[in-house]
């Protein structure tokens, strides 16, 4: 299976609103340069979408980055629901972090995939049996 860089809500407020991010558009910008130069998948979980859109007026930027980037969005399917269940009982977290446990069970469907957030903590938390998981905090 391939490589991939897995975005979160952070990463991809990040990327989509350049504007209003400053260093952390840098990063992540640096971040998925080096994914596309490895030639990693870059993708983002569905439902991080629900954690960063608002409607048509705000979500042109996000529309535009999943458009325009060799970005893709993956379904939340049963298996990565029932992972991330797992992973939020395993790290002993409430459901309030379903969605950082989906962006980590979504990351371990390939090989080797580094999780780009904005919340290291958690992430790391969740990820902490699975050392084919690198984090990149944003």
């Amino acid at each position: 299976m391939a490589e991939a860089l897995v975005l979160d809500s952070e990463a991809v407020n990040a990327l989509a609103r350049s504007s209003q991010r400053g260093v952390l558009e840098d990063r992540a910008r640096a971040i998925l340069s080096l994914a596309h130069d490895r030639r990693a998948l870059v993708r983002v979980p569905a439902p991080v979408l629900g954690e960063v859109c608002r409607g048509p007026r705000f979500d042109a930027a996000i529309n535009h980055l999943l458009s325009d980037s060799g970005i893709l969005v993956l379904p939340l399917t049963r298996s990565i629901a029932q992972r991330g269940g797992l992973l939020l009982a395993e790290a002993r977290m409430s459901s309030t972090k379903a969605v950082d446990a989906f962006v980590v069970a979504t990351a371990l469907e390939f090989d080797n995939a580094l999780i780009a957030t904005g919340d290291p903590t958690d992430i790391r938390r969740l990820a902490a049996r699975h050392r084919s998981l690198k984090v990149f905090a944003i």
